[in-house]
């Protein structure tokens, strides 16, 4: 006897639910990003010790 539409239907469901519950586990690892252990010591003005964003000078004005 052939399966039922209603047993077809049952499967189907299922298995997207176990997709999604895959796909939602690996979306929760926390991989490391690249560079994301850098240090930013070097990128702090000397004179106020405020991080330095981008080439300019710092906005204290102690790092022209």
């Amino acid at each position: 006897m052939p399966g039922l539409a209603s047993d077809v239907i049952l499967k189907i469901v299922t298995l997207f639910l176990v997709a999604m519950g895959v796909l939602a586990m690996f979306g929760k690892l926390k991989l490391p990003k690249p560079g994301q252990f850098r240090k930013a010591s070097g990128r702090k003005c000397p004179h106020c010790g405020r991080y330095k964003i981008g080439k300019g000078a710092c906005p204290c004005g102690g790092n022209k």
